[in-house]
């Protein structure tokens, strides 16, 4: 990362360079997730607009309350698959004079964009078309179209799904926290999005079912009226859970427990640093770490050396590849020494 984007000058060139000569923008591991969050959105756009497009001939065809409720599921779940690659590529450009902590916010503008249509084109549409249905005695066609076409779509979801649960297990175990914990603590909202939904249309599907079953068992129409309204539900829940995310990363989502221990150990590791006083540390978009600190630096020198010390270890703790910029300043020796929160044993 350039200092100049600050206005800093530069540190020395020895402190810039990681032992393989690579520089410290070149952190392969941060371009390993993006192009699994952009794999992922890709086979989820995918599933989804087949699914669509199926659901909705067989809406059609059965005048099913429940089938519609999905097909507008999918629809939506496609134009937010849309969303999520616009915030993938937003997201990824480079910081500049305009923005030297980069666009990295933007994937939570876009995939705010993504929630407000889950709610609305798919949660209002689920729950608006099921009250309507409620008072309607229409009989039933044959459902086989209905219960193949749901069957097709599980499995598509379920790969879909699949591939969003393989990458959460990968990055939750390089953690060390469980799967479902790790989905709502990610600074990745395209990943986030991703395992939400489809698991959400797998739990659809189970309702659709359900609901279609009733009314060819029972010959009422009420439960596939209501099997669109559970699927409205459950899809105003999932927005209701993403569009709170997004927005908490959006006005600042700080780190804290273990990720900010592991920072902190970091900077205490540093031959030159021997307290930590102060230290902030914000999502500035997926995987991108906004730092602050305030540092006791070893030895006693003269204020031009210091400076220059200063940079040097602001060079070091950028080599990291989820340091988006490192601000460091000298802490007085009144302050108190910082203490891991769960110290190792």
């Amino acid at each position: 990362m350039s200092d100049t984007r600050a206005g800093r000058p530069a540190p020395p060139a020895a402190s810039t360079e990681r032992p393989d000569g690579r520089s410290p923008g070149d952190g392969d591991r941060g371009h390993e997730k993006h192009g699994g969050s952009m794999f992922t959105v890709l086979v989820a756009f995918a599933a989804n607009v087949l699914i669509a497009v199926a659901k909705s001939v067989a809406a059609v065809m059965t005048g099913s309350a429940a089938m519609v409720a999905e097909a507008a599921h999918s629809w939506a779940d496609s134009g937010n698959e849309v969303f999520l690659l616009i915030a993938e590529r937003k997201a990824g450009r480079k910081p500049d004079d305009s923005h030297p902590l980069g666009y990295g916010r933007d994937a939570y503008v876009w995939s705010m964009f993504a929630a407000f249509g889950l709610f609305s084109a798919g949660a209002v549409v689920s729950i608006w078309h099921g009250i309507q249905s409620l008072s309607e005695e229409g009989d039933q066609t044959d459902p086989l179209v209905a219960y193949i076409v749901l069957a097709i779509a599980f499995v598509l979801e379920g790969t879909s799904f699949f591939q969003a649960t393989r990458q959460t297990r990968g990055q939750a175990a390089s953690l060390g926290l469980h799967p479902l914990r790790f989905i709502t603590r990610t600074s990745d909202p395209t990943l986030r999005a991703v395992f939400i939904e489809d698991g959400g249309a797998l739990i659809g599907i189970v309702i659709a079912v359900a609901g279609i079953g009733l009314h060819q068992v029972t010959g009422s129409a009420v439960y596939d009226a209501l099997g669109s309204i559970a699927v409205g539900i459950v899809l105003a829940v999932m927005a209701i859970f993403l569009i709170a995310r997004n927005r908490e990363f959006l006005v600042g989502q700080t780190l804290a427990g273990p990720q900010r221990d592991a920072v902190l150990r970091a900077l205490l590791d540093d031959d030159e640093v021997e307290r930590v006083t102060y230290l902030h540390l914000e999502f500035v978009g997926p995987g991108r770490i906004f730092l602050v600190a305030a540092v006791d630096l070893a030895g006693d020198r003269t204020e031009s050396e210091v400076a220059e010390r200063l940079r040097a270890v602001e060079a070091r703790v950028e080599q990291h590849d989820r340091i988006t910029e490192a601000v460091l300043t000298l802490a007085t020796r009144a302050e108190p020494s910082l203490t891991l929160e769960s110290p190792v044993s």
